[in-house]
């Protein structure tokens, strides 16, 4: 038998979030809470009201204070036009941080340049000057256009917050600045101005992929006068989206080139380790950093907070913690009843619903003008429904938001106090970087990071170090992955035939794939030059959010209204024929999936039960990379075949968790190709260490879901990018065996590095088992929430002697070959 551990795009639904009933108190009566306009309560004292209560002060693990910092200020370079210094000014600045001043320079002198600073830095100013000065130069040429600029953000959010910082910096301006926003919620009406009038035009990758590069003869006025192009929140371009949008960038290098233009790269990212490099390789061309934070910060209270152990007990009997969506609900009642602005950062779109909807109903019970102000936020809505929550937000009219990662990224949250992240959201760049939504205005901010019932979270709570004294990650992609790459050739080549001299532009592996591409009847060799050969789009070959397909619309049965969307790869677990589905705090049972016209059919309904995938996986080796002993054991890194298939789904009690039924269903396989690391043992070491035949698929599907779910430590990407499989006897290698493997098609970067880190990583995983406190295993070491074998077998005891006697034989490897 196979133990398998998915990853997702896949399975916001596979973790039960059971809420456990408990007497909510709140910290201070609602009466005493001073709500004075523009007072910001101290974070120490706000953190010190949290934790009065019953039990409540044994939850916080660990308190970080990070001191307030003095900003270094300098001068703007020479070349900054006045009208736009004064524009700044009477913005309310009146010099700009260091980093600030340098980005500017860097940028009028024609070098491409990352700023990578901290959250609230001023980082959008640092480019946003020499962008409209010289956008006012231009619009003094003759044709009134002269020069353009193009901004690309990774969410429609983010632009449309930019361009109301840009409205309203360049109000003073005039006409010289004509800024629009070109994407999906764009009226038809108004894309034609954008496109013949706007200078400075605000859109995102996925536009610019199938709608502004293959009509790029519509755009050629604008493309050839394109000076700059800004890339924001840079560091989440990493894994398969990172690659695509590195090969989108080529491709806009490429067309920018035909029509006489060559625009400089103004980067801005998270504080993030090598950003030079990273945006080097997404750009494709060299990058000057700019690292050093001249900013002012003021003080910063991170507290680690562990909720409580529960009386109720899991799969297989193991103990379990309260739900890090209760605990944060809780929180984000609490700091409503104290009138503390805050947003609770959550990964899945149903615990975004869930925190919000508990919340507005524990509110209730205090305040009944509470609720209205408490709102969910996630990706999925429509987009007159973002736009009034994010008004909302703006003008303080929401005073809490439970919200997905969709509003993680650089939107001006002005007079935030508080940040509440519901689980580690995966790397030290993202947590840092939710974390400094709150205190944007200078004052100072409370941080909370709330453990998820995970071995990860459950390590970095007991281990503060590795959040406060270890450095961000560096961003991890692969524009070479054939899987990425091939498609983005046929993009280039409808849009412009391919020749020789541009083979180099899009990489090594471009040379290789030509022929397979001719093969596949794809492209067309015509005397010099690579030709598409197809009626249909090539830009519609290829999803560059790796979602694998339409997303699948929600539609309400009665009457054929569309709630939203979900991803493709994740229809087959979260919107599956019988499955429960929250859409702004409502329950709806879905009554058909059709894959074909990627269509859900719902009714609203209120089911006293969650919904939970069950699945299967095979793995087989395509191709061994490299391989490496350790002892008489191996380690492994190449190609591999993955199938899944989910075959039916448990229902559980909302308040207990209990499995009232499993459902059979009836879904197709999936066949992924991609890139994994693989572990083998021999029986001499399990002899060695102690593991008898009848404990063996226990001790490696434990060590399988504890090294996945560790993993982020040591690489740019969290447990939900990865997937593992462990075989007692694998057909392949004819030896129990460990796999982990990338959930991307070709890979992303995320195996490899677990590859080269694999001792430190495995060592990492042994100590975070052992460490538990529970008996048999429990989720915060070995249980995974979305196992596919309802995490059995597992054997915790045997686990950790097995990855002992592993490491052993590591320990004997030439330090040259990790």
């Amino acid at each position: 038998m196979a133990f398998n551990h998915l990853p997702a795009g896949v399975h916001d639904a596979l973790r039960p979030l059971s809420v456990r009933p408990v007497t909510h108190s709140v910290s201070m009566a609602h009466d005493q809470i001073p709500r004075q306009a523009g007072i910001h309560p101290s974070p120490r004292a706000v953190l010190g009201r949290l934790s009065t209560g019953a039990g409540r002060g044994a939850r916080i693990t660990h308190t970080e204070h990070l001191p307030p910092r003095p900003g270094t200020h300098a001068d703007w370079p020479s070349a900054i036009r006045p009208e736009v210094i004064n524009a700044i000014r009477a913005a309310g600045i009146d010099r700009p941080w260091a980093h600030q001043a340098r980005t500017a320079e860097h940028a009028l002198r024609g070098d491409s340049v990352v700023v990578a600073t901290g959250t609230a830095s001023g980082k959008s100013l640092a480019y946003l000057a020499p962008v409209l000065s010289t956008l006012l130069d231009g619009s003094e040429a003759p044709n009134g256009r002269g020069t353009t600029a193009l901004y690309l953000s990774p969410t429609k959010a983010l632009a449309a917050d930019q361009r109301r910082a840009v409205s309203g910096l360049t109000a003073p301006l005039g006409t010289g600045i004509r800024a629009a926003v070109y994407d999906g919620d764009t009226p038809v009406e108004e894309r034609e101005w954008v496109r013949q009038y706007a200078n400075y035009v605000l859109t995102n990758p996925d536009m610019l992929h199938r709608g502004i590069l293959p009509g790029h003869p519509r755009w050629s006025s604008f493309l050839r006068a394109l000076r700059y192009v800004v890339i924001d929140e840079c560091h989440t371009y990493r894994g398969v989206f990172g690659s695509h949008v590195a090969q989108v960038l080529r491709r806009l290098r490429r067309v920018c080139a035909r029509y006489g233009s060559s625009p400089v790269f103004l980067l801005a990212s998270a504080t993030a380790s090598d950003p030079a490099v990273a945006a080097s390789r997404l750009t494709g061309v060299p990058v000057v950093e700019i690292t050093e934070d001249g900013s002012p910060r003021g003080e910063v209270v991170f507290a680690l907070w562990e909720p409580p152990l529960t009386e109720l007990h899991g799969e297989q009997g193991a103990p379990v913690r309260r739900t890090a969506t209760a605990e944060s609900a809780d929180l984000l009642t609490d700091l409503a009843v104290q009138g503390v602005r805050t947003v609770t950062f959550v990964r899945s779109r149903r615990g975004a619903e869930l925190i919000a909807l508990i919340a507005q109903e524990r509110l209730a019970e205090v305040d009944r003008s509470l609720p209205d102000r408490i709102a969910a936020y996630r990706g999925g809505y429509l987009p007159e429904e973002r736009r009034a929550l994010e008004r909302a937000l703006h003008s303080g009219e929401l005073l809490g938001l439970a919200a997905t990662t969709a509003l993680e990224l650089g939107m001006d949250i002005a007079g935030l106090d508080a940040v509440v992240v519901a689980g580690y959201p995966g790397t030290r760049a993202s947590l840092w970087q939710q974390a400094g939504r709150a205190g944007r205005t200078g004052e100072g901010a409370l941080a909370i990071l709330v453990a998820r019932d995970d071995p990860l979270d459950t390590y970095l709570v007991h281990h503060p170090d590795a959040l406060f004294r270890q450095p961000v990650e560096s961003t991890v992609l692969d524009p070479d992955n054939p899987y990425v790459l091939a498609p983005h050739l046929c993009a280039a080549a409808a849009e412009l035939p391919l020749t020789e001299p541009d083979l180099e532009l899009f990489g090594p592996a471009t040379e290789e794939l030509m022929p397979q591409l001719e093969q596949r009847k794809l492209l067309r060799r015509r005397a010099t030059a690579w030709h598409w050969t197809r009626r249909e789009r090539a830009a519609d070959l290829t999803d560059i959010r790796g979602a694998g397909g339409s997303p699948v619309q929600v539609v309400e049965a009665a009457t054929g209204r569309l709630l939203g969307t979900v991803d493709a790869a994740a229809a087959h677990t979260t919107v599956h024929e019988g499955a429960v589905h929250l859409h702004q705090g409502r329950s709806y049972l879905v009554r058909q999936l059709d894959l074909d016209d990627s269509v859900a059919l719902v009714e609203e309904a209120a089911p006293p039960y969650s919904t939970t995938a069950r699945d299967t996986t095979a793995i087989s080796i395509l191709e061994t990379t490299t391989e490496v002993p350790w002892g008489d054991a191996r380690l492994c890194f190449g190609s591999v075949e993955v199938t899944n298939q989910v075959v039916s789904f448990l229902r559980r009690k909302l308040i207990t968790g209990e499995v009232l039924g499993e459902s059979k269903l009836d879904l197709p396989p999936r066949t992924l190709r991609t890139r994994a690391v693989w572990w083998t043992v021999t029986d001499d070491q399990l002899e060695e260490a102690r593991v008898h035949p009848q404990a063996l698929g226990g001790a490696l599907h434990a060590a399988e879901h504890a090294s996945i779910g560790i993993l982020p430590l040591f690489a740019t990407c969290d447990r939900w990018d990865i997937g593992g499989v462990s075989v007692p006897l694998h057909p392949d290698t004819l030896l129990p065996t460990v796999f982990v493997y990338d959930g991307h098609p070709g890979g992303a970067g995320f195996a490899e590095r677990a590859f080269h880190t694999a001792a430190r990583w495995l060592a990492a995983t042994r100590e975070a088992i052992a460490a538990c406190e529970c008996e048999a295993g429990c989720p915060s070491c070995i249980q995974s929430p979305k196992c596919g074998n309802g995490n059995d077998p597992l054997d915790k005891k045997a686990a950790i002697r097995l990855l002992t006697t592993l490491l052993a034989g590591a320990a004997e490897r030439p330090p040259a070959a990790e």
